[in-house]
């Protein structure tokens, strides 16, 4: 048993596709093929069923991976321990980010971030959260760029800053005649939300006041993936929605907003990593360029209260 054999099984169930294995791990498919056979020969079972399609691992399998996957993470581990004794930090990472969040953070310290460290290469994606939290667990991402708390216990959270919500309404709008919006402001009446999947959805959700929540009133039912659709879809034609600050244009958007009575309602923004994550270096530079960029108002006081999503 090699560990370019585990690779090629960790491939392999990752694509579940025999070629599109192969070239992700720049061999011939008759090579790893080969190399997955020889080690099914070896342990005395089948990783794979071949009868379906896709291929899918068998029972046991299933049980294989998981610790071939274990044992990958631990020799990565011990690799990045003699980097980090070398006082390096190099090499491409996968990084997962969530759509409400990924227009707004990442122009503030991508570049200055990418400009210092040229060694580094940065895959970014934006995904929702729970396919995040899917990718640390197996692998697919080094990084979640998302809302916490999670409390998963295969994850590590290195909490970043604290977003405050905001409500943006429609010009006529009577939540605009007051100076601070209030949770009991906040009902689904006329509000407009994110499709389903989005943790911001969920955090919106709970700040509504229970005790009000009933139908909309709209007349046209509309959800959607990105805030800036939302906005739009609100001046041009009524409601309300809540937005993160940082989706916020100071300029274009002041006299449609209102901030919350204290303590004010915020989203709590982390780093993400797996347990056995142990690229400490590259983290602390990260969480270092991320607050450079954002107000220093978001940091944790007595003026905010954390909205769970989960």
């Amino acid at each position: 048993m090699t560990l370019q054999q585990l690779q090629y099984v960790i491939a392999l169930d990752n694509h579940r596709h025999f070629v599109k294995a192969a070239d992700s791990c720049f061999v011939a498919q008759p090579t790893l093929t080969l190399q997955v056979k020889k080690l099914e020969d070896e342990i005395g079972m089948s990783i794979f069923d071949r009868s379906s399609q896709p291929i899918s691992p068998t029972i046991m399998g299933e049980r294989f991976i998981i610790k071939a996957r274990q044992i990958l993470r631990e020799v990565e581990g011990l690799k990045e321990m003699v980097n980090q004794e070398l006082n390096e930090i190099k090499g491409t990472f996968k990084i997962g980010i969530i759509p409400t969040l990924a227009p707004y953070l990442l122009p503030k310290f991508l570049k200055d971030f990418s400009d210092d460290h040229p060694d580094i290469y940065l895959e970014i994606k934006e995904m929702q959260s729970e396919d995040i939290i899917t990718g640390i667990q197996n692998s697919t991402l080094d990084i979640g760029l998302m809302v916490t708390p999670l409390h998963e216990g295969h994850v590590r959270e290195i909490p970043l800053f604290y977003e405050p919500f905001l409500v943006y309404a429609h010009q006529h709008h009577p939540v605009l005649r007051k100076e601070k919006a209030t949770a009991a402001d906040i009902t689904k009446k006329g509000l407009w939300l994110l499709d389903q999947g989005h943790c911001f959805r969920n955090q919106v959700l709970n700040i509504c006041d229970e005790s009000k929540n009933g139908d909309n009133g709209n007349r046209i039912t509309f959800e959607s993936g990105s805030i800036e659709t939302l906005k739009n879809m609100i001046q041009s034609h009524s409601g309300y929605t809540l937005v993160p600050e940082l989706a916020v244009n100071q300029k274009h958007d002041y006299e449609y907003i209102r901030r919350f009575e204290e303590p004010q309602p915020a989203r709590e923004v982390s780093l993400v990593v797996h347990n056995s994550f142990t690229k400490e270096l590259l983290l602390t530079k990260l969480r270092k360029y991320i607050i450079k960029g954002v107000p220093d108002s978001f940091k944790k006081n007595e003026r905010f209260i954390t909205v769970k999503w989960r």
